[in-house]
């Protein structure tokens, strides 16, 4: 199947990367990747018509076709690193999306073209679609008879339209290219030939003829190909690809002109309608500039020329005809035997029809009545022109039925704009003058429009005497059904819209039935409604050809050019003016028995010379070619061409001696202009261009061009002239000589400046989410640094309690703190039945004095409580004592204000009595009430501290262990149950123990690592409360009491939070944001490995941390954008859209935000770690016994953190800036204040420097268009939005902003399109989606946020709303194919609306197709536009969200579908959490269009282990995706875990870890993630009792692993 290279590649998956790296690099035994790449397309496809199968780099596979063999090969593809492994899977990818556009046949394509509406189609497959009707299989004797002769000389051909020119030029180019291919094979260099045309439309059409004649590539080319079409490299592609290229004669001479080929480069040049070679055409410049310019005549390309007339004005023919010979260096040829043509072309029989004199022009009553109301109205004075001349041309109705669209909406509404546009170009006369003048046009155009023309009678009270005629010859052809042709030509467009208008009126069953007429005119730069696009005139021709019509009323377009088929009747409704014209029309008519009909005005004497004329230079011209001999010799007389170029030789031109670039006079000013258009304006706002300004000195003109203030050379004056034109020419030659000389044009004369794109639109702006790093991680709060290492004068009490109580009778606690305590919010512990009771903590503000003797009494206090409850013994240092633990009195703390006075809260009592007493020792004395409700402690087993319940009197001591008790090590008796001494020590003691002793039942204190958090299911104990018998002798009684003990217990999950969120504090402190604890410490929580990764599976997820960051984080990341967007946007007023986007991405990329935390040391305060009872004891303290007396130094915590975690946290705090102070339902801005602050510190920019709100207003400058005068115009466009939306604008030209295209020209009203106010709309849109969003709902995650974020956002729902509130009527815009779209899009959805019975989310249910992007646009620019215009004022935002789109989402739940329904999510789930399954990815290419009528399509796979099981194809990626996880998940249904495992490959590993493999390092919350750093380890061993902790075995277990290396990563990443 494939070759060894393939083979090697795939079986070494590392060559193939490195292959694709550096083709060079591999040793493929010569081959190289792209020769990989092309056996590897050519691999054997086994074809499946489901698209359900796999592919793994060698075609596409059955899925029950796979063999074991085969998936060993798969496994080849498998990478050593997760890059490399994508960099294969994005080659399979890539290779099975190719494989499959490649499946497609031409059959399959041919099925498409003729299956597709023409409207769909593009222009070369409309063309390609038709049957070619010139197009003939077995040359004409004709055709041959020239075809030799072009072989031997040029020549130009001429004959009939229709009569197979282009087929001659089909022979000559296959048999120059068989010579050409000859000449390559010989090592001659290469050669290329160019197939000539006067117009874009040709360009397809000829193309598409020659397509089907050679069996070589062939190429259209014209000009609005884009910009790439001028650079070198472009061009040096099509002479690689090509052998052919058509193109207009324009572009060749832009070719040779930058010399992107030479003349010499070309074989064979064929000028298509040759007549045109004269004066300043293309076709004469290339001739006159380059061809004779080759002083080699055997390097100059053969020339064929095509023509029906050598002649196209009324000039001397004989002359004329020389003229051309003489400058296409070509012998004029006929046929021989002019008998042999009509022998193949049947001629029309032509008849002339007389019709009655017509009457002068008139004016009809409704005429009258616009005189008498607008006849003083300047612009309307051709109108009155036009409309009397059609009244007698054309007849009453016509006459009146031409207002209807020469005021139609859509032209008075470029009238209005070009009065504007004069305005603003000249500022002449006042504003009030304009506005009066623009109110005039609409009230006509108003008038006009209620106006009722009627229906027009087949009479001559409504029609001429010369339509009437028309109608006689159309009734002659189209009374009966049949399939005959008609052409009618007129002169003006007017006219032929309105012929087509009166005869589909008079059209009825008993006239006229069977017509279907349309009418066919041609392309100009003014797009109104009748400047109809070359797409429409190929659809136009394409309906004629089919039969869908079959009358055109037609302009001169349809004379030459367009392949029109052939008609049985042709109209010259308006006679020709040139010979040609006659000729060219009369070829239309080539069906047998066919008419050509010249109408004429009886007794009108210029109509009859017109048609003697026309027929005697025919006559003339045919007699001059027949009689031109064969043989004779060219006159190649050198005065001849001295004569044709006398012009020429004063006008300086320019050559390149390096590259041969060549600049004439006539070409400058298109250099020139090519230059101002790449020029780097800063402003972008409008299409730049040289301005000339001509003035006359001396009876000549003198010529100043002028360019743009960005350009290097501003303006330059040419020399004296006598035509304006060629002053022109001039000024722009000096100029361009001038850019070349400073080295403005390069040596091929193209500009050396460019439209400069911002420097960072490349840059890699990315983190990578799985990219960590090793951070030092704050434990302990700045808070305790405070007077240590003094003895304290005062103290500060708080009180701590628990809202809904503990499992056991509790007391409160109070915090004692060297300085105020801050008051922190309430958050919940977590009891063992899993319900929450409440922190509570009171700060009590008043100071109280403090002794020596109450110092030592609360320290000794608090530090027996860490010996007896935690097994932790500190040394005695006043000094170092961060804080204290005291007893409170609960009946005079339960409602404490913080003024209280402190003292009395303190149980002094029970202070006194643990102090003084410590601990009791059982006696014999001892009553047995004594032991009750007691606190027992193991001092030999930290694991082991229990609760008394009372003395059981029927137990002994020497009794056997109750059967209920906890299992122990040892359980011979109830007194060997209570000793934990070791073996030797046991022996010892042995004779000590009283065996007369009472026996207590108590409760074992089951371990519990984290109050934070709920139990965890390896905590059965905790839920059992276990009973166990002891004797009190082996065990301290401590002076605890049980109430204080219980909520000791829960201290260290309290001092934990209480330091998060004091470290949390200390960031915000630091950046000097006032934020309160609360949403201090959500925003800096990473509570698992991929926080970030939002509706994914948590990894190494640590319950009991609070809210993590998400949620802060998505607020935060949406106010990000809109700040930098407002920055952006008022410090950079020249800049545009692309501009904006590339300097705010810059801003709040993941990478700036990860740079400016690092700068920050955010990372310290991130909390990444659950509670560990490892960690919450004050650091200052000195441990003297229990586990890790032995170290030495400051405990060092790191902890791992991706790059992307840590930008994340950048935003959160962004967003907790804005939550503490945002109040929902009154904006201000001073409550955003802080959040932009936040912003400015994170951002770390110059291009955002505001600390508060009110910074973006004082930065803006308004701009002049704002503030300048608005027209009436303007006016009337806000009073009709403020009708729609109630907000009055004080500066309508803003609002005219908002509304303008960029497709309309910034000179027209000079005022910019809404692109600016679109990218900061779209900021603004999203801050008040989000505020709704996360207000309303606030126990949702980021994932579903973002989900349903999307609805409100997309292009589809503010297209929608853009149609409800009827802006799109008020867009202005200059592209008619926008204006259809518009209308398809307004019809969809308002037909998607009216189905909907009233549904809110009936726009989700509108057609597929994506609406046009401007609609979206134009909502967001006018949100943005009212912001700006109320001074920055937030809140009109969020009153038009309220008026008209929050409706639309008061129920988020019609979204779900839309949201977190979607395939791709549903597919991940599946996959992922189902079927547990990691090793896949889903991913979208775009193809190119290969059917007929497609567009760009894209093709989405989805790849399970290397292997590409299912694929879909969809016009986007937003389709295409679902699309496919669609077909995914149909097949993936129901389908059980081990089956997928079988079928697909699968062996991913469980990820869950089960309880009983985790031991207490992994289960303690931050131990997944710590690396523990010892500074100065000690080198001495662990004390010999290790049980002192209170981690029983599990602690022992712990201990190597906490003494590791400082480098050891305890996490199990």
């Amino acid at each position: 199947m494939a070759s060894s290279a393939y083979d090697f590649a795939v079986q070494d998956p590392s060559e193939v990367v490195q292959l694709a790296e550096d083709p060079s690099s591999a040793s493929m035994a010569g081959a190289t990747w792209d020769q990989y790449l092309a056996e590897l397309d050519e691999c054997e496809e086994v074809k499946n018509s489901s698209s359900e199968g796999t592919y793994s780099g060698t075609g596409r596979v059955a899925k029950d076709e796979w063999s074991d063999d085969e998936a060993d090969v798969d496994e080849s593809h498998e990478a050593g690193t997760i890059s490399e492994k994508k960099r294969v899977q994005n080659e399979l990818f890539k290779n099975y999306a190719a494989v499959k556009t490649e499946e497609i046949t031409e059959k399959e394509v041919r099925q498409a073209m003729e299956g597709s509406k023409d409207e769909v189609l593009s222009i070369r497959d409309i063309l390609a679609k038709q049957e070619n009707s010139t197009r003939i299989t077995n040359p004409r004797d004709y055709q041959t008879e020239l075809f030799q002769r072009a072989k031997q000389e040029n020549i130009i051909a001429v004959l009939d339209t229709g009569s197979g020119k282009t087929h001659i030029a089909t022979l000559l180019l296959r048999h120059i290219l068989d010579n050409e291919l000859a000449a390559r094979a010989r090592g001659e260099p290469h050669k290329i030939a160019f197939f000539l045309v006067d117009s874009v439309n040709l360009v397809f059409q000829q193309s598409n003829v020659l397509q089907y004649g050679l069996d070589h590539p062939v190429q259209g080319i014209c000009g609005a190909m884009g910009t790439s079409l001028w650079q070198k490299a472009t061009w040096d592609k099509h002479f690689e690809k090509y052998v052919v290229i058509v193109c207009t004669a324009e572009v060749l001479v832009q070719c040779l002109m930058h010399s992107f080929i030479s003349i010499r480069r070309i074989n064979l040049l064929i000028f298509d309608e040759a007549h045109h070679a004269k004066d300043n055409h293309p076709y004469a410049r290339l001739i006159k500039d380059y061809y004779l310019h080759e002083p080699e005549v055997s390097q100059r390309p053969r020339i064929f020329g095509m023509t029906a007339s050598p002649v196209d004005a009324n000039v001397d023919i004989k002359q004329a005809a020389e003229d051309l010979e003489i400058l296409l260096h070509s012998k004029i040829a006929t046929t021989s035997d002019p008998r042999l043509l009509s022998k193949h072309i049947p001629r029309p029989q032509e008849e002339v029809t007389m019709y009655p004199k017509l009457p002068p022009p008139f004016e009809t009553p409704f005429y009258q009545e616009m005189q008498r109301r607008y006849g003083e109205i300047p612009v309307f004075s051709k109108f009155f022109q036009t409309a009397k001349i059609f009244s007698s041309e054309l007849g009453r109705w016509a006459s009146d039925a031409y207002w209807s669209f020469a005021l139609s909406e859509e032209e008075g509404r470029k009238m209005e704009l070009r009065k504007e546009r004069e305005y603003n170009k000249t500022k002449e006369g006042s504003i009030d003058k304009l506005n009066k003048e623009i109110a005039q046009l609409r009230e006509a155009a108003e008038y006009v429009g209620k106006h009722e023309f009627g229906l027009p009678s087949v009479s001559p009270e409504d029609l001429s005497s010369k339509v009437l005629m028309l109608d006689h010859w159309l009734s002659l052809y189209f009374t009966r059904p049949n399939t005959h042709r008609c052409i009618v030509f007129v002169e003006r467009r007017q006219t032929a819209r309105l012929l087509n208008m009166i005869f589909s009126a008079i059209r009825g069953p008993k006239h006229l039935e069977h017509l279907r007429s349309d009418l066919l005119v041609g392309s100009t730069i003014r797009n109104n409604d009748l400047s109809v696009s070359l797409r429409t005139q190929i659809m136009t021709v394409a309906k004629f050809r089919r039969g869908d019509l079959n009358c055109l009323f037609s302009t001169s377009v349809a004379e030459e050019g367009l392949d029109i088929p052939q008609c049985n009747l042709v109209v010259r409704f308006d006679l020709y003016r040139t010979m040609i014209a006659y000729v060219q029309s009369r070829g239309r008519a080539r069906h047998h028995n066919s008419k050509y009909v010249h109408m004429v005005e009886r007794g009108n004497f210029h109509h009859t010379a017109l048609l003697f004329d026309a027929r005697n230079r025919e006559q003339i011209m045919r007699a001059f070619c027949d009689g031109l001999p064969r043989d004779r010799l060219l006159d190649e007389d050198p005065a001849q061409f001295e004569k044709l170029l006398a012009k020429e030789h004063h006008f300086p031109s320019y050559t390149e001696a390096k590259s041969g670039a060549k600049l004439t006079f006539r070409s400058s000013q298109a250099v020139l202009a090519h230059f101002v258009a790449t020029l780097p304006d800063a402003t972008q706002e409008m299409s730049l261009q040289p301005t000339y300004v001509v003035e006359r000195e001396g009876g000549k003109y003198i010529c100043e061009v002028l360019l743009p203030e960005c350009a290097p050379i501003i303006s330059m004056r040419g020399k004296p002239q006598r035509r304006k034109a060629i002053a022109k020419c001039s000024a722009a030659f000096d100029l361009c000589l001038e850019l070349r000389k400073r080295e403005f044009l390069d040596d091929t004369l193209l500009p050396t400046l460019r439209r400069q794109l911002p420097a960072m639109r490349n840059a890699f702006l990315a983190i990578s989410a799985k990219k960590k790093d090793q951070y030092l991680m704050r434990i302990k709060p700045e808070f305790w640094q405070f007077g240590q290492d003094t003895v304290p004068g005062t103290l500060y009490l708080t009180v701590i309690d628990v809202s809904s109580g503990l499992e056991r009778p509790h007391q409160p606690i109070g915090l004692v703190t060297r300085q105020k305590f801050p008051q922190l919010p309430r958050f919940p512990i977590f009891l063992v039945d899993g319900q929450p009771t409440e922190v509570t903590s009171v700060a009590i503000s008043t100071p109280f004095p403090v002794t020596e003797k109450m110092l030592e009494r609360f320290t000794g206090l608090t530090l027996q409580v860490y010996a007896d409850v935690f097994a932790k013994q500190f040394k005695h240092e006043v000094e170092k004592m961060s804080y204290w633990i005291v007893p409170l009195r609960s009946d005079r703390t339960e409602n404490v204000e913080p003024d209280a006075a402190p003292e009395p809260l303190i149980d002094w009592e029970q202070v006194d009595e643990i102090y003084d007493k410590k601990e009791y020792r059982w006696t014999k004395e001892m009553p047995n009430d004594f032991l009750t409700d007691r606190y027992l402690v193991d001092l030999n087993d930290g694991g082991r501290r229990f609760y008394t319940r009372a003395v059981v009197d029927h137990l002994k001591a020497t009794d056997p262990v109750p059967g209920s008790a906890p299992r122990y090590e040892y359980m011979n008796d109830i007194l060997d149950y209570s000793i934990s001494l070791w073996k030797k020590s046991r022996e010892k003691w042995r004779d000590v123990w009283d065996r007369s002793q009472p026996v207590v039942e108590v409760e074992k204190i089951p371990f519990r690592r984290n109050f934070l958090a709920r139990v965890e299911t390896d905590e059965d104990e905790v839920k059992w409360k276990p009973v166990a018998y002891v004797c009190p002798q082996p065990l301290k009684i401590s002076a605890l009491t049980t109430r204080f003990v219980a909520m000791c217990y829960v201290f260290p999950a309290i001092i934990h939070r209480f330091e998060a969120y004091m470290v949390a504090m200390d960031a915000c402190t630091r950046l000097d944001l006032k934020v309160s604890p609360r949403l201090a410490l959500e925003a800096l929580t990473k509570d698992s490995d991929n926080s970030e990764d939002h509706g994914e599976e948590k990894i190494n997820f640590k319950s009991g941390m609070g809210p993590n960051y998400e949620r802060l984080e998505f607020m935060g990341d949406c106010f990000l954008k809109m700040a930098t967007s407002l920055s952006t946007f008022v410090q950079q007023p020249d800049e545009n859209e692309f501009e904006f986007h590339v300097r705010r991405m810059c801003m709040l990329c993941n990478k700036n935000m990860f740079e400016s935390a690092k700068e920050l040391k955010l990372y310290e305060y991130v909390r990444t770690m659950a509670f560990s009872r490892r960690t919450w004891y004050p650091e200052e303290l000195k441990l003297e016994k229990g586990k890790g007396a032995n170290r030495t130094g400051r405990t060092v915590i790191k902890h791992q953190l991706g790059d992307k975690s840590i930008a994340d946290v950048c935003e959160a705090l962004i967003g907790a800036a804005f939550m503490e102070h945002n109040k929902p339902g009154s904006w201000d801005g001073r409550n955003w204040d802080e959040a932009v602050k936040a912003v400015k510190i994170m951002v770390n920019s110059e291009d955002h420097l505001m600390e508060k709100f009110s910074d973006y207003y004082a930065a803006y400058e308004m701009p002049k268009y704002q503030v300048a005068e608005a027209t009436a115009a303007q006016l009337d466009l806000a009073e009709k939005i403020e009708q729609k939306h109630p907000y009055h604008f004080k500066y309508p030209r803003l609002l005219r902003s908002a509304f303008i295209h960029p497709s309309q020209a910034f000179m027209w009203e000079k005022i910019p399109n809404y692109q600016r106010l679109e990218f900061l709309g779209d900021s603004l849109l999203d801050q008040v989606f989000i505020m709704h969003l996360f207000y309303n709902y606030p126990d949702k995650d980021p994932q579903w946020l973002t989900e349903h974020k999307m609805p409100m956002v997309s292009n589809r729902f503010l297209s929608a709303l853009a149609v409800k509130l009827g802006f799109h009527t008020h867009i202005r815009q200059n592209n008619s194919t926008l204006t259809s779209q518009i209308q398809e899009w307004v019809a969809d959805v308002q037909d998607a609306e009216r189905e909907a019975n009233g549904a809110v989310d009936y726009w989700v249910a509108a057609p597929a197709k994506e609406p046009p992007k401007c609609l979206a646009d134009v909502v967001e620019a006018y949100v943005a536009a009212m912001f700006v215009d109320s001074c920055f004022d937030f809140s009109v935002v969020q009153d038009f969200f309220d008026c008209h789109i929050k409706h639309y989402f008061e129920d988020m739940s019609l979204y779900d579908h839309v949201a977190g329904n979607h395939p791709n999510t549903r597919l991940t789930r599946r996959l992922q959490d189902e079927l547990g399954c990691r090793d896949f990815r889903v991913q979208a290419r775009e193809q190119d269009v290969v059917l007929p009528g497609g567009r760009k399509q894209v093709i989405a796979m989805v790849m399970i282990h290397g292997k590409i099981h299912f694929d879909a194809v969809a016009a986007s990626v937003r389709y295409a995706k679902p699309k496919v996880a669609n077909l995914a998940l149909e097949k993936l249904d129901s389908l059980p875990q081990y089956e997928y495992r079988r079928l697909y490959g699968c062996d991913c590993e469980d990820e869950t870890i089960e309880a009983d493999e985790v031991g207490d390092g992994q289960q303690d919350g931050g131990a997944k993630e710590l690396t523990v750093a010892l500074e100065d380890m000690s080198s001495g061993v662990e004390d010999e009792t290790p049980k002192e902790d209170e981690g029983g075995q599990e602690e022992r277990d712990g201990v190597v692993k906490e003494l590791g290396s400082p480098l050891d990563d305890l996490s199990l990443v």
